[in-house]
This record gives structure tokens, C-alpha cells and sequence, in this order.
């Protein structure tokens, strides 16, 4: 996760944008597209328990794959003049709105002007609502469910656990 928040701040997205619109729009779609399919098939590992999945380490990466994507493309549409107001200028300026939106905060310090930027929150409500609610609840269930495995039952589980291993010569049932 922490070299993707790397990437993000260091890679050169200046070249996207409204320099390179058709580029721009393609590489969002491809990569919330990508994304989905990624988590999809996570989620059906959950579901279907299957052994060798890693939803617990995949799911995250892919959550903040999905903000640091939308991230990118509001820093994107504020280089258009009209699309983003109150002062999205920075790159931490597009995680903070994309978080701000995903967790239906609203603040209003930052909103989407232009058509351009409405179609990209629309999208990201409409993203968060279906694949990172699903993803999440995955996440849970997976993890409630690994829990459950790694705790004893009864307590008398427990306790046979944790007793010392007989001695040569003992019968179950002595004291």
C-alpha cells in the first residue's frame, strides 16, 4: 500500500488531463474496470471459501487502488478551468476529496462544477456503493470467519489446550 501512495505522489500525471483527454478518460476507465474485476473475483473467493485466496491482503490493496484512481482523475479535471471549485490544487488535495466523497462526508470546501467532474462523482458513488461496499463486507466476513476458526469453541476446548500432555501410565479420568 505504501508504494502505491508512493507512485501516486511521485509518478508524472501532469501528462494526463486536459492535455490528453481521450488518454486521460481510457486509462479511468480501464483502470476502475481492471479494479472491479479484481475485487469481483476476491469477493467470490469469499463467498465460495476457497482455501488458497488472500482476501485479507487483496482487498485492501484494491480499496486503495479505487481512491488513489479516483484521486488521480479529480486532479486531472482540476487542471480544466470550470470543473473543480474551492481549491483542489495538490495531489493530497484529490485523496482528501475522494475520501471526503466516499465516506459521504460533504465538507463543500471542494465541489464538482463542471459536467466532467459530476460524471466522475456520480461514478465514484456509484463505484463505492456497489464494489467497496461489497469488498468491505467480503473483508469482514472473511476475517470474522478466520477468527472464528483461531478461537476455542467451549472452554473445556480450552482447557485441552492448554494441559500438560499425559504421563506414560495414566488412564483418561484419574486425578
Amino acid at each position: 500500500m505504501t508504494a502505491m501512495v508512493t507512485a501516486y505522489f511521485l509518478l508524472p500525471l501532469d501528462r494526463l488531463g486536459p492535455r490528453r483527454p481521450v488518454l486521460s478518460w481510457l486509462l479511468f476507465g480501464l483502470a476502475l474496470a481492471l479494479v472491479a474485476a479484481l475485487l469481483l473475483r476476491q469477493i467470490v473467493h469469499v463467498l465460495l471459501h476457497r482455501p488458497n485466496a488472500r482476501p485479507g491482503l487483496v482487498i485492501p490493496l484494491l480499496m486503495c487502488l479505487s481512491v488513489l484512481t479516483f484521486a488521480t482523475t479529480y486532479q486531472s479535471l482540476a487542471e480544466q478551468p470550470g470543473e473543480m471549485a474551492g481549491g483542489l490544487a495538490t495531489r493530497l488535495d484529490g485523496i482528501y476529496f475522494t475520501l471526503v466523497t466516499l465516506a459521504t462526508i460533504g465538507y463543500g470546501d471542494i465541489t464538482p462544477r463542471g459536467q466532467s467532474a459530476r460524471l466522475v462523482a456520480i461514478l465514484q458513488i456509484l463505484y463505492t456503493f456497489i464494489f467497496l461496499t461489497a469488498a468491505a463486507t467480503a473483508l469482514s466476513r472473511h476475517l470474522s470467519e478466520a477468527v472464528r476458526r483461531h478461537t476455542p469453541r467451549h472452554p473445556s476446548e480450552t482447557a485441552r489446550r492448554h494441559a500438560p500432555p499425559p504421563r506414560p501410565g495414566d488412564t483418561p479420568g484419574d486425578t
